[in-house]
């Protein structure tokens, strides 16, 4: 018979797994549900409560009545859809095939190195959704154009200020005023230039944290899907200073 997993070593790989999951962008009673599968797969219980920036995590033994403590910080990290995804998947291969520990830490290493998305093609890629609202609201094609344009240098800046550990509220605020401001390029043309200027910021809408934060409150966990709709909410406010800079200098045109 295989040798039962340590407390201790599952009480900390399960902190450190659920805090990337947290970091990732996941709702909470999934990290719950996840976290919950991975502890009694080794036949430990989980008690876990998390937090915007925190998890709190006890592991109990039934048979020697052992507990494991751990207060870990939640990480901020890029949205992953991937990350969260196989690590959802590793909880239940963990419960459904009683891996050992070791194969476990093995997969989710596996997971955290797997290489990221390449930023040229994500570049590319929010310039073409970006441009694609555009059209959906009315605009012509010379401002999706333009608004395209204006998204890829919007995110470039975004990539390059976040890569240097800027503030994210200021990046928030320096990436929609710059791409707003490419964007009013298109008052020189006769095109749809008030659809091409609103539209060009539409890539820096937390929808991620909007969403969780509605799924949070809705399944209970109040605490942290109000922190996260808050979170959400002060981003939304950058987007429209650094919008409303834009107006402030080009309002002759816009007149």
């Amino acid at each position: 018979m295989e040798e039962k997993a340590r407390l201790s070593d599952v009480g900390e790989f399960i902190s450190e797994y659920s805090a990337h999951m947290m970091g990732c962008g996941v709702h909470t009673s999934r990290v719950i549900r996840s976290a919950r599968r991975i502890g009694v797969a080794y036949g430990y219980d989980v008690k876990i409560s998390v937090f915007q920036r925190t998890i709190i995590l006890t592991l109990f033994d039934r048979e020697t009545h052992e507990h494991f403590n751990d207060v870990v910080e939640v990480q901020p990290l890029p949205i992953s859809f991937e990350h969260n995804a196989r690590l959802s998947a590793l909880s239940w291969k963990a419960f459904d095939e009683h891996l050992p520990l070791s194969a476990v830490k093995e997969e989710y290493q596996r997971v955290l190195e797997s290489p990221a998305i390449h930023p040229f093609f994500v570049l590319m890629m929010v310039g073409i959704a970006n441009a694609s609202f555009c059209r959906l609201f009315g605009g012509d094609w010379l401002s999706m154009g333009i608004v395209f344009s204006s998204t890829v240098c919007g995110m470039f800046l975004r990539q390059k200020m976040t890569g240097a550990g800027i503030n994210n509220y200021i990046v928030f605020v320096v990436s929609a005023f710059i791409a707003s401001l490419c964007a009013s390029a298109s008052l020189i043309f006769d095109t749809t230039s008030e659809t091409a200027i609103t539209t060009s910021v539409l890539f820096l809408v937390p929808g991620v944290p909007l969403i969780n934060g509605v799924i949070d409150i809705l399944e209970g966990h109040v605490m942290t899907g109000v922190s996260r709709l808050v979170q959400a909410g002060l981003l939304i406010i950058c987007i429209a200073i650094g919008l409303s800079f834009t107006l402030l200098l080009v309002k002759d045109s816009l007149l």
